[in-house]
């Protein structure tokens, strides 16, 4: 009978592999199997991903990430209820997070690393979401066609002389609908209504989905001024640094609001069975290097008090934000909604 290899050959190679097995399981680091975790995130890929492949990175713990419109990742929430397979809910909007607090979808948190790391507006009471990068809405204008002088408030692009000079986000923009709540808390309904009419007809056809798009018409000098998050503006400038566009920081007079500010953040979802692995996520992205990446990567503003913005951004010492609490934004929102489709915004 004829074999491919002899028994002793054979044997000799088993052995030999046996051993090899048996070294490598006594030199290699005893590493338990890694966690995957499950994150529901409102925000867009591009600015959340690279963070969480650092994560990754230094731990070894797997992130699988599901990425979709901030209410409709509420909604899912609690239609899943205890079913979900979600760990962490991350989002761009405070507001957002703290509806998923109110209905009972976020877990209270009891970790020294977020009191040190984050100040208190900038979190629930109860911890059960964390902020984890600030934002700004604002007005980036194009250098050749304004002077930054021409416009103090956001409140001012409601004037007709703008007629046909702005663009701004659709009424389904979550930044939208936080933007007006903050106005609304400060000047009240009818203030608002008067503003969000004025821009609506000044606006007329300039009405994006992105702010991204914004950005890249008031660039290309297809309207003169936009109303966008800082961050959109600055990201633009890092890959097109001759772009004639400038960032300009509203209601900074006296009695002003000061600039609309909201906060990226993230919770831990209530029913998660990865609690540990979660925790670790938190604690990555409320620590320095974590809050670094935000700055360095995304432009977005830390919110851990030792770490800088990037130096292309506004001081964030020289200038004033508005006061309306950012756990006040979940029951500003409903009303504002309400507003925003009264007034036949698109």
């Amino acid at each position: 009978m004829s074999f491919v290899c002899s028994l002793p050959t054979l044997y000799r190679t088993v052995l030999a592999s046996l051993l090899l097995l048996f070294i490598a399981g006594t030199c290699a680091p005893s590493v338990p199997a890694a966690d995957t975790l499950t994150i529901y995130s409102g925000r867009s890929e591009r600015l959340i991903k690279p963070v969480l492949d650092a994560f990754t990175a230094n731990t070894g713990i797997q992130i699988q990430l599901l990425s979709s419109g901030t209410t409709e990742l509420v909604n899912r929430l609690k239609a899943e209820g205890d079913r979900t397979s979600a760990d962490l809910f991350i989002t761009n909007d405070a507001g957002s997070l703290e509806l998923a607090r109110t209905a009972g979808l976020l877990r209270p948190l009891n970790m020294r690393e977020i009191d040190r790391a984050i100040p208190s507006q900038f979190r629930a009471p109860d911890n059960a979401w964390v902020g984890l990068s600030g934002r700004f809405w604002i007005v980036v204008y194009n250098r050749t066609m304004v002077q930054p002088d021409h416009v103090i408030s956001l409140l001012d692009l409601a004037d007709p002389k703008w007629k046909d000079k702005i663009a701004i986000p659709n009424s389904g923009s979550e930044y939208l609908q936080a933007g007006v709540s903050v106005i609304r808390a400060t000047y009240g309904d009818e203030k608002t209504r008067q503003f969000l009419q004025g821009i609506k007809t000044n606006a007329d056809n300039q009405v994006y989905q992105k702010s991204s798009q914004i950005v890249d018409a008031v660039a290309k000098g297809q309207v003169p001024l936009g109303i966008v998050n800082h961050y959109y503006i600055y990201r633009h400038l890092a890959a097109q640094p001759d772009a004639p566009i400038a960032a300009l920081m509203p209601d900074q007079q006296e009695g002003g609001m000061g600039a609309i500010m909201n906060v990226a953040g993230v919770g831990i979802i209530k029913s998660t069975k990865r609690l540990d692995s979660s925790k670790l996520l938190v604690e990555f992205l409320v620590a320095q290097a974590g809050q670094k990446l935000f700055a360095e990567l995304d432009k977005e503003y830390p919110l851990h008090q030792d770490v800088k913005a990037d130096p292309a951004l506004v001081d964030r010492k020289s200038f004033r934000a508005a006061l309306v609490p950012l756990t006040k934004l979940a029951e500003l929102r409903e009303p504002t909604l309400i507003l925003i489709e009264q007034v036949g915004l698109r």
